[in-house]
């Protein structure tokens, strides 16, 4: 379709401008732990990874939607990977941004100066057992009492400082949030580079638990033009802190 390779064409430039994605370009890679406590006497979700209680591995990837510098607000990215969510050697992933929780804001993109000021959502819809609902983060404030902002370098330092707790949420049209799971996030590591996941909800989705189809052209097309544009400079970025990111690092940006 036209606006597709519209859209291709925009991001691939935009990769090659910058030698970096066209979107979340810089992150910074943690490792975290899921628990899911299933729901009990409650209604079942209809998905086996949240019906039932465990316990599972998570890597968490935060960045900056537009890469720009610290001092500016941006929409920030949280990615998640949570290891064996469907079985061995089946992980889940979740992409979400810092939005509103509204019916309509959580459909919307929030550009943040504090990183933990509100929940980020997955904008699109999931399908999570038999209804299409929104999923979302809500961050604790918890030891980080003052304002952590937004940019790789200062979230490095608060979560030096204690781990960060985020409480996972879905709600449908009509429906209130209604809990999923809880994350803790834990210290910064330093991944050596291409080994952080390229995180793809579609490719890493459960049966019942997946983004529905809704826009997946235009998305596969911004992420596709993004990876040719890097291919075409053909290095990987170093995360600085001038531009507002963690120091002494590299990070293989994924497919978010």
């Amino acid at each position: 379709m036209a606006i597709e390779k519209r859209v291709f064409g925009i991001a691939r430039r935009i990769a090659r401008r910058r030698s970096a994605p066209a979107f979340h370009p810089w992150g910074l890679t943690c490792a975290g732990v899921l628990d899911v406590p299933g729901t009990g006497g409650a209604a079942p979700w209809g998905v086996p990874f949240l019906d039932r209680a465990g316990r599972y591995e998570v890597t968490v990837r935060w960045s900056r939607a537009a890469g720009l510098p610290a001092r500016w607000p941006d929409a920030l990215g949280l990615a998640l990977r949570v290891e064996d969510a469907g079985g061995t050697g089946a992980p889940l992933d979740l992409l979400l941004t810092s939005s509103g929780s509204g019916p309509v804001g959580r459909h919307v993109p929030r550009p943040r100066r504090d990183a933990l000021a509100g929940p980020y959502s997955t904008l699109l819809a999931h399908r999570v057992g038999d209804r299409e609902r929104v999923i979302a983060a809500f961050p604790v404030r918890g030891a980080h009492r003052r304002r952590v902002r937004g940019d790789l370098a200062s979230l490095r330092r608060a979560l030096d400082d204690a781990p960060v707790r985020v409480e996972l949420c879905a709600a449908g049209p009509g429906e209130p949030w209604r809990g999923l799971a809880t994350l803790v996030v834990g210290t910064p590591r330093p991944y050596p580079a291409g080994t952080t996941p390229t995180y793809d909800p579609y490719l890493h989705g459960l049966p019942g638990l997946r983004p529905t189809d809704r826009l997946h052209g235009l998305r596969a097309a911004a992420y596709s033009g993004s990876r040719h544009g890097r291919q075409a400079v053909g290095r990987i970025p170093h995360v600085s802190a001038g531009r507002g990111q963690a120091p002494g690092r590299r990070d293989r940006p994924g497919a978010l």
